[in-house]
This record gives C-alpha cells, structure tokens and sequence, in this order.
C-alpha cells in the first residue's frame, strides 16, 4: 500500500467500474476521482486548508507488475466540508392502561448530522483476483497504521459505513421503498449527486419527521443495517478491529454505519515502532507474519511480510520489503503482527 499518485487514474477509474453500484466513494467519474486524486496529494504533503479536511487515498500495487489492484482511504474528518446525514433508528415504547395495560415497543428512523468531525475509512476496495492472502487484511489495517503514523491528524472517534443490499441493476429495496417517494429519482441518480454535490438536496427534500419502521414493506425492513454480499469480509474485519454497529444506516440503501474510539483499535492498540535490519527469514521458526509500515509521511508505505523480532525491539525482515517501502536498514518502523 502506498499513497495515490495523479497518474493512477487510469486504474482506479478501473477499479470503480469493476466495483459496481452503490458504492458511492468510487463512482464511474472521471472528474470526480481526478479530484479525489488530487485532495489525497494535498493531505499526504500537508497542503490542505485545515488537517480535518485532508483525504488520504492508498493504493494497493503489485511490486512485481507495478500493477494497482485495489484502494482504501481514510477521510480524516466528516461533516465538515459538506453535511453527513444517516438515518438513526430509534426505538419508541407505547403502553396504554386505557387498552388493557397493552405495551410494544416500535422502531422508527430520524434524519441525523451527529458524527461532525469523526474520521471516516472507507473505500475498500480489490480485484476479484487479488483477494485472499492478507490482501484485505492489508487495505484494510493499512488505514489504522496511517493514523498511528500521525494521530494528530484525525479524531478520536472513528466511523466506517457499509455498502447496503443493492442488486446487480443498481436496485436497492429500501430505496425503492422509501427514498424513491421523496426524491422521485432513481437510487442510481441520489447515488451520484451524494458523490458529486454539496448534499444540500438531501437537507431539502429528505423527510423531516420519523418514519415508523413497520409502516415499511417487508422487503425494506429487512434490509435495514445490513450490508452488500461483497461487503461481508469487510464488516467482519471491522467488527474484529473493534467496530461496532451504532444503530445508525445510510439514507440511500439502509447499510450500517459503526464505529470506534481510535485508541481502542485493535491495529492501533496491537502496533509498535521498531528498528529495521535486514536478513533473510525464511524457514525461521519464530517469524511472524504481519504487516510493516514506514511509519511516516508523506512517504506512507505498508507491506505484508513474516518478520522476526529480537531484543531492543529490532526486527528482521527481507532486504526486499526494506527496499519496497524505501527504507534503510537501521530505520525506524511500525510493524503489527498476527498472534501464533
């Protein structure tokens, strides 16, 4: 993993088409994602406005091809350039003594702006033939290591937000059953002015009232907080970092929203700084595999790797690795590695 660059548009115009509808931070726009290519440069070289508007894109690239084949990004403060709105679900007791002592309890769903400032990961993505080995575990945990190279550049408080059920046509049933009446486009349309705009048209045409749930079509109950088939691997690695579902889905698709201190990341939590020297760990015994970063930036680099470590917090990995995040030997870095 390694910070975008301008001429990787190309691949990731590439990886957008490939990552189908819904998934709203790739949307098939060459303008958009030039641009997005562009606020990553600023914020990795500290040329933004504001540190909370900085948005770091990495790209997942094949050492051996030079080939990208997959992202992920971290955005380091919503709500701040533009309104994050979610749906918050709420849950209302009713009880009546006239009726018998009758007593239910119903779930309804608020417009919120409530997570203002958290810092926002997101944008997983990978080829189809690029998953599996710690590939995900890499884009992913990648995102934890960037924040642990510079905390103070993103917030305490962390969120993700998950792809909701959307068909392979672009359809998404809690959309059609909900969104639809209020904004009378299709979830497509709603999908890429979310990407494109200032979100102003959801302030001024979302409902202002709750929406009482069980006055929803099953097909769109049932779709409230959980996530795309494709997303599965991703909620789970969240979920294992420490995420937690916080009751609050998307507006378009009905996708769970979670979130988690930063300190209390597993990744964060579980890495440490160390000092390199290289060698050849092949066939040891006590190597670990995990992951190695350089632990600073602009220059933020993350790879894979089985590393052993020795007293005074030396660790020993491939010339290779070194040489892939442009290291020396004797340079100081951030590893994590997995428990036996």
């Amino acid at each position: 993993m390694r910070p975008s660059r301008l001429d990787d548009l190309g691949a990731l115009m590439d990886l957008a088409r490939q990552s189908g509808p819904g998934f709203t931070s790739l949307p098939v726009d060459e303008a958009i994602l030039h641009e997005r290519l562009e606020k990553s440069e600023r914020a990795f070289h500290s040329r933004q406005k504001r540190i909370e508007y900085g948005k770091y894109l990495l790209m997942m690239e094949d050492t051996g091809t030079g080939e990208v084949v997959g992202c992920s990004a971290v955005k380091a403060g919503t709500g701040i350039d533009q309104p994050f709105f979610n749906y918050r679900v709420i849950t209302l007791a009713q009880a009546s003594h006239a009726a018998g002592d009758m007593r239910f309890d119903m779930d309804a769903l608020i417009l919120t702006n409530e997570y203002v400032g958290y810092t926002e990961v997101g944008t997983l993505f990978l080829q189809s033939g690029h998953r599996g080995g710690g590939a995900g575990r890499l884009a992913a945990q990648s995102r934890y290591l960037l924040m642990a190279a510079a905390p103070d550049r993103f917030s305490e408080h962390v969120l993700a937000e998950l792809r909701g059920v959307v068909d392979e046509t672009g359809k998404s049933p809690f959309w059609e059953c909900l969104g639809r009446h209020f904004f009378r486009m299709d979830f497509t349309e709603a999908d890429r002015l979310s990407a494109t705009t200032d979100n102003q048209f959801i302030l001024d045409l979302m409902p202002k009232y709750p929406i009482y749930v069980d006055l929803l079509p099953p097909e769109a109950r049932e779709v409230i907080g959980r996530c795309h088939s494709d997303g599965v691997g991703a909620y789970k690695l969240l979920q294992w970092e420490g995420f937690q579902f916080d009751r609050t889905v998307d507006i378009f698709d009905g996708g769970p929203l979670v979130a988690a201190q930063k300190r209390h990341i597993r990744t964060i939590q579980e890495s440490r700084v160390v000092t390199l020297r290289a060698g050849d760990v092949s066939g040891r015994t006590d190597a670990l595999q995990g992951l190695v970063s350089s632990d600073a930036l602009p220059n933020f680099r993350v790879s894979l790797a089985d590393v052993v470590v020795e007293e005074d917090d030396v660790a020993i990995i491939s010339p290779a690795i070194i040489e892939a995040l442009q290291l020396d030997p004797g340079a100081k870095a951030r590893i994590w590695l997995r428990s036996k």
